[in-house]
């Protein structure tokens, strides 16, 4: 068998046959090495085992029981099968009852000892346990204190990669080079890599575990700091492509609205860059415009890419889904087509008589705006004369991923658009390669959202207001955390602070987007319910949400697959369950989905957690309405961590590059400062990361690179 290296195919890992390929390749899985930074999402505190007369109707606990009879099964309507035993302690004893598990009665037998984890209840004065988790107790045989909850597809379990990630710890591990230097690892007072990778998977106690996150999210920031650095350092090389100048009368005067005085600005200062210049000389324009949801930066785009067509250059932009390019699209169609552009769309939904139709207009400088996604990337997207490059959505598209588009044409330039409000104390960290233009004011007419906080007893009052709000002619999100039962449930315990205590949330109550419709349609039979989620087919997605668009949907349940950009001026509506489960930026991003219209319109965050971190973060939804205030009030109850977190796309998660897994977690402002300035330094002092202690750094920065290029053509 062939010695394994973080490289070899996954394939080669002891019980890994075709089926368990597919199934790991689903998840981002190709190689060992993936496997192994295949992270858990959670852990679950199983360690603190007590009696069951100490239970807590409140959240799960962990109980070791002895099993007192066999399992009694019953089978009722459409083969649901119903398992039932009674467990004990010394302090008494619990019922425990299985749903459609007619396994578990070859695996509980009288006098077995398991250790079980789940929230009890109490049903007519006796204590119940249903549908916990187990592991067979042997004694002298520990259990591990907290158990790694991993991200699932159909058809693998959590303990099943579990088992691959022990095998594949310990015939790699001791492989693994570190790739911090030996000197800032010790002046920053972080574990070996070796240290950190099998405590992440494994951790030996609560200290090993925070310990291991730290240096996690200190190698995320740090290598992300580092593409910054560079990209910064190489940003002011060569010359740039000077634009004609131009009147925007015949553009500004199509709008149906007047521009605001910070739209005015951006607009201004892309002027300055790409026509005017310093000096009468002009560099490659590399500028992020951010503003608040629904603050107008669109139109900016589209402004600089009529500046860029007047001097007969083309422009294209790219965003991170199919519904924001159709969306993009339109609107640059109805705003710009009647000016004389030609705009083409290019998705990778496009069939191929299509994409060969417009690659070879763009080749032939005949098309002057492309939009699309991913698909521009393609090697086979080739430009007669591109200027300008676009990307909307910074956060869903890293440094690599820029630059790969950019790459069409090297003096082109580069402009970014973002919704996501970064604290000024973080900004000039997250856009050091870019100059940056503020939108601070709001187009008139724009409807504030008023923000309500309720728990699940409203949930009847809520049915009611979403029937309401039909009536009247608006219509409703639902945003629910998961998809389907079973991904996300139990009590976890989430790592949201890497360098202090675990925090446990109980999630047992979990909305999940297709059942939570189906429930929705039984108790609202009259109105029109569909569900859109990130596993559906681009198709698919598309026919939902046009429907949506239309009116021709009353109620959308969806996950967070429409939380950036989507415009539907009549939607009135926005309910978020579970919405402690969400970062403040996230559901700021969420509200800005209504009051796009004229209608009134309202956001419910829905939560039944009642710690007072999780309530002091929905009040600040609840009472905040500025995204910047919304991101220096996070930084200060939650960290910087949140930030990075609204950065990462749940499904984008396996994209590659400088994906935050870790510093999305963390609350260390101190130790972000750190890797970002030691980042700095290190380009400073070695652009090319040439000098010998930096090689395994920069073998790391080219796989990181690599894979984000890569996954993405």
């Amino acid at each position: 068998m062939p010695v394994l290296t973080m490289k070899s195919p996954i394939s080669e890992l002891n019980g890994v046959g075709k089926v368990r390929q597919t199934q790991l390749a689903r998840l981002g899985i190709n190689t060992v090495g993936d496997l192994i930074y295949y992270f858990p999402r959670a852990y679950e505190m199983r360690g603190d085992v007590r009696p069951l007369s100490k239970y807590d109707l409140e959240k799960p606990c962990a109980f070791l029981l002895t099993v007192a009879n066999e399992v009694r099964q019953t089978t009722i309507k459409r083969g649901l099968t119903i398992s039932k035993f009674r467990a004990f302690d010394e302090s008494g004893s619990v019922d425990i009852t299985y749903f459609n598990a007619p396994f578990v009665k070859d695996v509980f037998h009288i006098g077995s000892t398991f250790r079980f984890w789940g929230k009890a209840t109490v049903q007519k004065g006796k204590l119940q346990l249903t549908n916990p988790k187990y592991e067979p107790y042997i004694e002298g045989v520990p259990l591990a204190d907290y158990v790694p909850i991993y991200p699932l597809t159909d058809g693998i379990s959590s303990k099943q990669i579990d088992k691959l990630i022990k095998l594949a710890i310990n015939d790699v591990l001791p492989q693994i080079k570190d790739h911090i230097p030996e000197k800032i690892r010790l002046e920053n007072s972080l574990p070996t890599l070796t240290y950190a990778l099998k405590n992440a998977h494994f951790p030996e106690d609560s200290s090993a575990l925070s310990r291991s996150l730290s240096r996690l999210a200190f190698d995320e920031m740090l290598t992300f700091g580092i593409g910054i650095s560079l990209s910064a350092s190489q940003k002011s090389r060569g010359a740039g492509i000077k634009l004609s100048p131009c009147s925007l009368d015949e553009l500004t005067e199509r709008l149906p609205y007047e521009l605001t005085g910070s739209q005015k600005q951006a607009i201004n200062d892309v002027y300055r860059d790409t026509v005017i210049g310093k000096d009468g000389k002009v560099s490659p324009m590399a500028r992020i415009i951010v503003g608040d949801v629904g603050c107008g930066k669109t139109v900016c785009a589209m402004a600089a890419m009529f500046i860029a067509a007047k001097s007969s250059y083309q422009s294209a932009l790219m965003v991170p889904t199919e519904i924001l390019a159709n969306q993009h699209f339109n609107e640059a169609k109805e705003l710009l087509a009647p000016l004389g552009l030609k705009i083409e769309l290019l998705l990778g939904s496009t069939t191929q008589k299509e994409k060969k139709r417009i690659k070879e207009s763009l080749k032939m400088g005949e098309t002057d705006i492309i939009i699309g996604t991913h698909a521009l990337i393609s090697e086979s997207v080739e430009f007669a004369s591109l200027g300008l490059v676009i990307t909307d959505e910074q956060h869903r598209f890293g440094v690599a991923q820029r630059a790969k588009l950019k790459d069409k044409a090297a003096s082109a330039h580069l402009l970014v658009m973002s919704a996501t409000p970064i604290p000024r104390t973080l900004a000039l960290t997250m856009y050091g390669d870019l100059d940056v233009s503020r939108i601070t004011d709001m187009p008139k007419g724009r409807q504030r959202v008023d923000t309500f906080v309720v728990n699940e007893g409203y949930r009847s009052r809520l049915n009611s207001f979403i029937s309401k709000q039909i009536a009247l002619g608006g219509q409703c999100y639902i945003v629910c955390p998961s998809i389907e039962r079973g991904e996300d449930e139990g009590e976890t315990v989430i790592p949201s602070s890497v360098n202090g205590p675990l925090i446990s949330e109980n999630s047992l109550n979990l909305k999940n987007a297709v059942d939570f419709a189906e429930e929705l349609k039984t108790a609202l039979p009259e109105l029109r319910i569909a569900v859109l989620h990130g596993r559906m087919k681009n198709s698919e997605k598309d026919e939902v949400m046009s429907r949506f668009s239309q009116g021709e949907i009353d109620v959308l349940v969806s996950t967070t697959v429409i939380e950036v950009g989507v415009n539907v001026p009549r939607a009135s509506l926005m309910i978020v369950e579970n919405a402690e489960r969400f970062g403040l930026s996230q559901l700021h991003q969420l509200r800005g989905r209504v009051g796009r219209g004229t209608r009134k319109s309202y956001c419910v965050l829905v939560s039944d957690v009642n710690s007072p971190k999780s309530r002091d973060r929905l009040e600040v939804m609840r009472t905040t309405y500025d995204g910047y205030e919304i991101a220096e009030k996070d930084l200060f109850l939650r960290g910087p961590g949140d930030f990075f977190s609204s950065i990462n796309d749940n499904n984008l998660r396996q994209s590659g590059g400088f994906d935050f897994k870790f510093a999305s977690m963390c609350d260390n402002l101190e130790l972000m400062s750190v890797a970002f300035a030691t980042a700095k330094a290190i380009v400073s002092e070695d652009p090319k990361l040439d000098l010998p202690e930096h090689k395994e750094l920069k073998l790391r920065m080219e796989h990181l690179i690599n894979i984000s290029s890569s996954t993405i053509s």
